[in-house]
């Protein structure tokens, strides 16, 4: 199991992309959703900051071993996702991976993650 967060830079001036990058997944969590169980994605999550006139997304993420990378996927939800992320993320800022300490998650749930 890899339990992730990720700070991503925004690029200057795509803020209202970004807001519609969002919702764009937000209407089709269906689609999503089915992506999910390929990559072997049990939670990810977005999280957005404004800090100091920058903007970031943060992602998190427990996935499983073994899963589909969304770069390889031929499914539309994914195409159109990269699409978005081409777009608005800062490729030339160093994405920052935040250390993980510490992982609570119940046995009941991790076995159901099997």
């Amino acid at each position: 199991m890899n339990v992730e967060l990720t700070r991503f830079k925004v690029k200057e001036g795509k803020s209202k992309r970004v807001d519609e990058w969002l919702a764009f997944l937000k209407e089709n969590m269906n689609d999503v959703l089915v992506t999910l169980d390929g990559e072997k994605m049990f939670v990810e999550t977005i999280f957005r900051e404004h800090l100091n006139g920058d903007e970031y997304l943060y992602w998190y993420s427990i996935q499983g071993e073994g899963g589909q990378n969304v770069e390889t996927s031929e499914h539309w939800i994914d195409k159109k996702h990269l699409e978005f992320w081409n777009e608005c993320i800062d490729e030339t800022v160093r994405p920052v991976d935040l250390k993980t300490e510490v992982v609570m998650i119940s046995e009941k749930v991790r076995i159901s993650m099997n």
